[in-house]
């Protein structure tokens, strides 16, 4: 690409012809012409050799895996460029990486401890994140194992335990069996990557209605207030069970989506996918960071799919938590256990692109609305007067249905976490 781009502008540079005597006048502005285009030329073919040098550069920071079904092969997938629709992106957050630094002993094991499924509508004009708890017991399928042959189907477990049964592609398997979506795309950040993501884009602004002193991530923030989180702060935040909420996984949840609509708000208000700087930081630190199965393993298809997430207005991008409860018995004592009837209507709607209302003020016990946000700013009426647009009517869409018990924002909900 790079030589074609060279060889045109040398095809369109003029060729230079020595002579005496005395030139035009006109001809210094020709040449002054030539001599921006000439440069500009040499800019251009700059430029792009520095971005195919920069992308191959990312390209060799991937740590890729391959996503395999239940029988062991690996899915044929296209990138994201090459069709236009929705699609489906699970994030796995690990504890006890390689290197990670937060000092727990897990005796060994590799815990998904923080599942979210992200899906994006057909037409692209919405998406939806949903949180699966880390204690929610499931049924897990059938996963082969990298080694040879395959781990037998449980049908009770927490589902942070399925990473340690066959790596991501049993994750993504037990999510599927969960939702009844597929998962093409997938990728694992450790905690440390989250540190470095959020010193990325500069902090995230997360309100908090109270102090906080969190012993078991060093969480400690004197008094209510909006604070500007990152690296190990922003990490300790993001961790904090015992400090939010009611001290349980599904507070902790809630608190997150705090964190991660004020982040959908900055990078969509702040410009940063189109700062050139801080999106090569951010893709620096993702492809560094992450391991990414091969569907989602280019740099082109993670471009593809920020460029449709910039555009989906903030109130049509919605957390929710996969509904579930406490206080169970048997194998759900001390676990979470699905609430399977709200469950089916959340998935019911999210498989259908459907749209679909939180019950006002159900953000969840870790998090509560923002007294302090931005009041919303009425529309401009027109001129009076002024000529009305000959247009057919609208028709009338019928109102959105509100799920009963689901727990979530939308990223246009400005909310502060709860302090334990």
């Amino acid at each position: 690409m790079t030589e074609q781009i060279r060889d045109r502008a040398s095809r369109s540079l003029p060729t230079a012809t020595v002579r005496h005597g005395r030139l035009k006048r006109h001809s210094a502005w020709k040449t002054l012409l030539a001599v921006l285009g000439g440069t500009m030329a040499v800019v251009l073919v700059s430029g792009v050799s520095v971005a195919a040098i920069a992308v191959n550069q990312l390209n060799e920071n991937i740590d890729v895996v391959d996503l395999v079904d239940a029988e062991g092969e690996e899915r044929v997938i296209p990138t994201v460029g090459e069709w236009e629709g929705g699609f489906n992106v699970l994030l796995v957050g690990i504890d006890n990486a390689e290197g990670q630094s937060d000092g727990a002993d897990r005796g060994g094991a590799v815990l998904n401890d923080v599942n979210i499924l992200v899906h994006v509508a057909e037409d692209q004009q919405s998406a939806v994140a949903v949180s699966i708890p880390r204690d929610m017991v499931v049924p897990i399928p059938s996963c082969p194992n990298p080694d040879g042959g395959s781990y037998f189907a449980m049908s009770a477990q927490p589902i942070n335990v399925a990473m340690s049964y066959g790596g991501l592609s049993c994750v993504v398997l037990t999510v599927e069996a969960l939702t009844g979506l597929d998962v093409p795309y997938a990728g694992v950040i450790s905690f440390n990557g989250v540190a470095r993501l959020s010193s990325a884009v500069g902090g995230v602004d997360v309100c908090i209605d109270g102090p906080i002193n969190d012993p078991y991530t060093g969480l400690k923030i004197a008094e209510a207030g909006t604070y500007s989180l990152e690296g190990r702060e922003a990490l300790a935040f993001l961790r904090s069970r015992h400090g939010v909420g009611d001290g349980s996984d599904l507070g902790r949840i809630s608190s997150q989506q705090v964190y991660l609509s004020s982040l959908i708000r900055k990078v969509q208000t702040e410009g940063v996918l189109t700062d050139i700087t801080k999106l090569y930081g951010l893709a620096t630190v993702a492809t560094s960071s992450m391991q990414l199965s091969s569907s989602l393993a280019s740099v082109d298809t993670m471009v593809s799919m920020a460029l449709v997430l910039k555009d989906i207005p903030t109130e049509n991008i919605t957390f929710v938590q996969y509904p579930g409860t406490t206080g169970g018995s048997g194998v759900y004592a001390g676990k979470v256990q699905p609430i399977e009837s709200q469950a089916f209507a959340l998935f019911e709607k999210i498989r259908n692109d459907e749209s679909f209302l939180l019950e006002e003020g159900e953000t969840g016990v870790g998090s509560t609305l923002d007294p302090n946000a931005p009041q919303p700013q009425p529309s401009t009426p027109a001129p009076s007067g002024s000529a009305s647009p000959t247009v057919p009517p609208l028709e009338e869409e019928e109102p959105a249905e509100v799920i009963a018990g689901v727990k979530g924002q939308t990223a246009a909900d400005y909310t502060c976490a709860v302090s334990n």
